[in-house]
């Protein structure tokens, strides 16, 4: 096998590759790339036996042939090579090591036989639809940081992507959740995503995806089965597992009769829990809104450290009300609001309360409550 290939293309499409490889493997050639030459294109393959990255960039191939290297250690040399060398990739026919050179520079390989290296086969997609590369990634920017990490409860590892509502309001619904917040942002539903199965979509090839958007025009081909999931983004291909298991009824902790309503503006709120969160402790994190006649009186108090208070304006006038929040937990919600207003709708002390953008544009947060 002799390739020759550009080094930025070969650098761009080993960044998007070797990310799925894992430092430590017990298998070794799950710690190697797929290198495959054929015609005049190179592609790159790597997988962890959960998701499966594909990609093919031309090259100069003659002759053709395949083999697979150390996915870091290939990346990394080639990181290193001159900006705008020609990288000349060639293998022997034993196919024990693959020589890398560029310029001045000569690098050998060991090699693992192609015949070992794993196949994640996909099976029959039952779905398929397009949705632009913007889109998608605002489902996942909107949902992406209220995925548990807690790998007990692990049908929350991950989004949960489905089909919402009924009829002609039908859309594709993007939820996440670690029992403490909820995050939830819909779309209009695409052309072939009618019927299909919820999935949930595991937290690496969320990260991976997101990852792999990296021109917002571009359109992105999505398929799945309830067992598997492909996204299809210009020369990349990704097909991954999903978790198997049962998204609990999100619907039920949404709560609906909350009326008690603050209006904010988001920044000025954001800059005052941060500012108050500063002294409150690394476990706790608890911030205390107190809520009265058109103000919102924040405040933390940590025995180890001292305290903090601060007053922003408001529209709220319903009774007077006081309850806690993890900070970073806010935080994160406010961070994702779009607009620069910030609705809050409270019940009680005890009780979730509602988070969404004054304009709430098909995006909305629960927060359950802390004591304080």
């Amino acid at each position: 096998m002799k390739v020759t290939v550009e080094r930025a293309e070969l650098l761009k499409s080993l960044g998007h590759v070797h990310r799925v490889v894992e430092r430590r493997n017990t298998i070794p050639i799950l710690a190697n790339v797929l290198v495959r030459a054929e015609k005049s294109a190179l592609s790159l393959k790597a997988t962890d036996l959960d998701l499966e990255v594909i990609e093919s960039i031309a090259a100069d191939v003659a002759p053709a042939g395949s083999t697979t290297v150390p996915a870091h250690m290939f990346y990394d040399i080639v990181r290193k090579l001159p900006e705008g060398s020609q990288v000349v990739l060639e293998s022997s026919t034993d196919r024990a090591v693959l020589a890398i050179r560029a310029g001045r520079s000569r690098f050998t390989l060991q090699t693992l036989p192609e015949s070992d290296f794993p196949d994640l086969a996909a099976g029959d997609m039952t779905h398929k639809f397009t949705l632009p590369a913007a889109d998608l990634k605002r489902l996942i920017d909107k949902t992406q940081f209220a995925i548990s990490t807690e790998e007990t409860r692990y049908y929350l590892n991950g989004i949960y992507l489905h089909v919402a509502g009924s009829g002609k309001s039908q859309t594709l619904r993007a939820v996440a959740t670690d029992g403490h917040r909820l995050a939830q942002t819909d779309l209009e539903l695409p052309a072939g995503a009618s019927g299909m199965p919820g999935v949930i979509v595991p937290r690496k090839t969320v990260t991976e995806v997101q990852r792999l958007i990296e021109d917002n025009n571009a359109e992105v081909s999505i398929e799945l089965s309830s067992a598997k999931i492909r996204f299809s983004i210009g020369n990349v291909v990704l097909t991954s597992k999903l978790i198997d298991g049962t998204f609990p009824d999100y619907q039920r902790v949404i709560p609906s009769g909350n009326d008690k309503e603050l209006v904010i503006d988001k920044k000025d709120f954001q800059a005052a829990v941060d500012r108050v969160s500063t002294v409150s402790s690394e476990r706790g994190r608890a911030v205390k809104l107190s809520l009265s006649g058109g103000k919102l009186i924040l405040s933390v108090t940590n025995p180890d450290s001292g305290s903090a208070t601060e007053e922003i304006e408001a529209e709220y006038d319903a009774d007077p009300l006081d309850i806690g929040f993890n900070s970073r937990y806010l935080l994160d919600i406010a961070s994702q609001l779009d607009g620069e207003v910030a609705v809050l709708k409270l019940a009680d002390p005890g009780s979730p309360t509602l988070i969404q953008d004054k304009d709430a544009k098909g995006a909305l947060y629960v927060l359950m409550p802390m004591r304080v």
